[in-house]
This record gives C-alpha cells, sequence and structure tokens, in this order.
C-alpha cells in the first residue's frame, strides 16, 4: 500500500501563519506524524507540498496512478481551482480531501464552496491534523 499526501498553498506557514486557527505546529510536525501513523498502518507514504498549481496537477499525474490512494489538504485551491477538480476526477484512486480547519465556522461562507469536494471520496475537516490521520486509515484499511 502506497498513501500519498499533498498539501496546497501556505501549508509550508504552519505554525506561523494564524496560529488561532491553524495551531502551532509545524508542516514538518505534521509530516512527522503522518509517517508515524504509515508506519502504524505497514503503507508506504509519500508527502508533497506546493505553493503552485501546476506543480500540483503534475505531481498527481506522476505519483497517484499505483497508489492505494490520495490524501488531499488542496487549500486555498479548494476555492478556485477547476483544473484540480478535472485532475481529481481523472485519477483512478480515491481522493480524501482534509482541512485543518472547520470551513463552515470560517469567513462569510465563502470558504464552503469546495469546487474540490465533489472530485472527493470523502472530506474531513476541523480534526487538525487528526484529519490527515483519519483519512490515511480509510485509504489503508479498506478493502481494494
Amino acid at each position: 500500500m502506497r498513501v500519498i499526501v499533498v498539501n496546497g498553498p501556505n501549508m509550508n506557514l504552519l505554525g506561523v501563519r494564524e496560529p488561532d486557527i491553524y495551531g502551532t505546529q509545524t508542516l514538518g510536525d505534521l509530516e512527522a506524524e503522518i509517517r508515524a501513523k504509515a508506519r502504524e498502518l505497514g503503507c508506504e507514504v509519500v508527502i508533497y507540498q506546493t505553493n503552485h498549481e501546476g506543480d500540483l496537477l503534475d505531481f498527481l499525474h506522476r505519483e497517484a496512478p499505483g497508489s492505494t490512494g490520495v490524501v488531499l489538504n488542496p487549500a486555498s485551491f479548494t476555492y478556485q481551482s477547476y483544473a484540480l477538480f478535472d485532475c481529481l476526477n481523472a485519477l483512478a484512486v480515491p481522493v480524501v480531501e482534509v482541512h485543518i480547519s472547520n470551513l463552515y465556522s470560517r469567513e462569510e461562507r465563502w470558504r464552503v464552496n469546495s469546487i474540490t469536494a465533489a472530485a472527493a471520496r470523502g472530506v474531513i475537516m476541523g480534526l487538525g491534523f487528526h484529519g490527515y490521520l483519519a483519512a490515511m486509515e480509510y485509504l489503508c484499511d479498506r478493502d481494494q
């Protein structure tokens, strides 16, 4: 089993960016938790973060085929990227969209308009880093 974990724009600023919303843990902390969960589940994990839409699409085109599935935090691409939506729809593996915060409790409801969610098997939000781990459990433990 091989799970792909992808983080979109500004996720590299975790721990610094809006700590009242995203907490004080860093992207490195998140990656350490993901790697520990992968060991526990007995699966391989590939982790990637980018601030560039085209790089994200190229990575998914290259790495998703043959994987068990994708855990994706599209970050701001959630609300604007039809290209990412099309990419996710083209993948032959399940995608679980993850958000650290609860989008429904954020800015004037514009954050609840996820373009990418319709291409995902499921969406987990508001559980902090635990959402990534729950998504990994789903992808690694489900009947293939």
